[in-house]
């Protein structure tokens, strides 16, 4: 088993991915997968590179974690991410039974994980335990910058 990471550690590898994405002219949301304190997936949006709506960053780590585990059922690991998720990405969370889900900032026009809805906590679905705000004004700096030049 690997040594155990912070919540704050697993952070700074997601940022990594995001100021990735930032570069690429994604908009920059970075994810990392964990499981017993191993990274087993690093990744950030891919929307536009592949032109691929659903290319985010939560969606290609849970995808390429179950590809390397070689299980649909994630129940063992921890996913980390830049932003809270949306929709799309809290319900593949949710299918995938992911043991936690840590995001940085808060989204609240798209968030659903607390923000706008709660999709991870709700009774008609498996629970899956979320903590936002780990490093929130870092990884909310990133996407504000991104938007800020677009405009």
């Amino acid at each position: 088993m690997a040594e155990k990471r912070t919540d704050a550690e697993c952070m700074v590898i997601a940022l990594e991915e995001a100021k990735l994405a930032f570069a690429a002219g994604e908009v920059p949301v970075g994810a990392v997968l964990v499981s017993e304190g191993e990274i087993i997936v690093r990744t950030h949006n891919r929307v536009e590179e592949w032109g691929d709506p659903t290319a985010h960053a939560e969606m290609l780590a849970i995808r390429e974690g179950a590809q390397k585990l070689g299980t649909k059922r994630l129940s063992e690991c921890t996913l980390y991410v830049t932003l809270e998720p949306c929709a799309m990405c809290s319900g593949a969370i949710v299918n995938a039974r992911l043991k936690k889900t840590v995001f940085g900032a808060f989204e609240p026009r798209t968030g659903c994980c607390g923000s706008v809805f709660d999709l991870l906590d709700h009774a008609f679905l498996s629970s899956v335990p979320a903590v936002g705000g780990v490093m929130e004004e870092e990884c909310a700096a990133l996407p504000g910058r991104f938007f800020a030049e677009k405009r």
